[in-house]
């Protein structure tokens, strides 16, 4: 496939995660371009990947084939609503802001190829995972092209259907957060047991990482890996049986419905 060009609207931490990643692929930098209001930004970003920067998000999008929002979501409509005169038929719209809907896209920029996107911010690393949907009007060959940014910092999933991105933002978007509050109390937990902090911390940050590593590489979902690590009446056990006794599957339920439902709740106040 011909390397799209590519320009993003906001030259944030998540977009220079996007410009790295796909530099790391060997996109060509004259393939990319980036505004942002800050000029500091636009000289880091442009000394760290060698792509052109602009001050004008309507010079940015000149030429391009896809134009990436990384903008704020509390600025989106404003910014779409200078751009809507000058973003051409063909060219495809990608949308990485949180809570902002394809129907607001289309209202502001009116009726076109648009993908939104939920990635999170592991993608800082590449390696994050991130949901897709894609509108009506975007043709195979867009979504190639919208598969292959997101690709370019970690695991990219196409959703049937954009209600889908609110359970995304609940179980990825918001999920590293989660695992954090995990190792903090882990590593409390460990300290209180008598080890020190340092150590306690790195026992849990390794353990996590290890165990994250051996879920992806396995043939077997986490239910049987768990088993297998669970002798019966040994430590593991107590540890499980005292997690499940406190309801642990139903707060992490009731955890994830909230923040499905905050989602739901913001795209609605950020689209109006």
């Amino acid at each position: 496939m011909t390397t799209p060009r590519i320009a993003f609207i906001g030259a944030g931490n998540m977009a220079a995660s996007l410009i790295g990643g796909l530099r790391a692929q060997g996109i060509d930098a004259s393939a990319i371009r980036a505004s942002d209001r800050g000029a500091e930004q636009r000289s880091t970003i442009s000394a760290e990947h060698g792509i052109e920067t602009f001050a004008s998000n309507a010079e940015a999008i000149q030429a391009a084939d896809v134009i990436v929002l990384s903008v704020k979501p509390q600025v989106m409509k404003e910014v779409c609503l200078d751009l809507a005169a000058h973003i051409g038929e063909q060219q495809l719209v990608v949308s990485i802001a949180a809570g902002i809907s394809c129907a607001s896209l289309e209202s502001w920029l009116g009726p076109r190829a648009i993908v939104r996107c939920m990635p999170n911010t592991p993608a800082l690393l590449r390696q994050g995972v991130s949901g897709l949907y894609g509108n009506a009007q975007v043709s195979p060959a867009q979504r190639q092209q919208a598969e292959q940014l997101l690709s370019a910092v970690g695991l990219a999933l196409w959703l049937d259907k954009e209600e889908q991105i609110d359970a995304v933002t609940a179980v990825s978007g918001s999920g590293p957060a989660y695992f954090f509050l995990l190792i903090e109390a882990m590593t409390a937990a460990g300290e209180k047991l008598g080890l020190p902090r340092d150590t306690a911390a790195q026992l849990t940050l390794h353990t996590a990482l290890g165990a994250a590593r051996m879920a992806v590489a396995s043939d077997v979902d986490a239910s049987e890996l768990r088993r297998r690590v669970t002798s019966p009446a040994g430590t593991t056990e107590a540890a499980i049986k005292t997690f499940q006794a406190n309801g642990f599957e139903a707060l992490v339920e009731k955890a994830l419905n909230a923040a499905a439902h905050r989602s739901a709740e913001l795209a609605e106040q950020l689209g109006q």
